[in-house]
């Protein structure tokens, strides 16, 4: 008969503490999930597709009625973002609030600088 005691070499040796274990790795690896989908899918966009870089040359492409979509890094100014979402609104354009900063947004179009906003105005082969 063993005795579960809180010094135990294994921690994961109580059936519940491995339960919760494997419950926080699938959230874990849920989100991660969704952000690697966003990132791959943005890969793609830059490969096959048209966009746009920054937020003047995204307000033009909105302004022209040209974006399909326009990401927002989470650090961007509340200001800049309620005037963009507005644009879009007008526009009838999707807006997606990246779960990265600025420079995490600019990595993930594959480039060396920080980029606030993108504008995606052909998808090209992703979807």
């Amino acid at each position: 008969l063993k005795v579960c005691c809180a010094f135990d070499a294994d921690p994961l040796a109580h059936p519940a503490a491995a339960k919760t274990a494997r419950d926080m790795a699938k959230k874990q690896s849920k989100a991660s999930k969704a952000a690697d989908s966003i990132n791959s899918r943005l890969q793609l966009v830059v490969k096959s597709g048209k966009y746009t870089l920054g937020y003047k040359t995204a307000l033009k492409s909105l302004r022209n009625g040209k974006s399909k979509l326009v990401l927002i890094a989470n650090n961007c100014p509340a200001l800049r973002k309620s005037e963009i979402e507005y644009y879009a609104m007008l526009a009838k354009t999707g807006v997606h609030h990246f779960h990265g900063d600025n420079n995490e947004l600019g990595t993930a179009c594959g480039r060396y600088y920080r980029v606030g906003v993108m504008s995606i105005t052909d998808p090209g082969d992703s979807d």
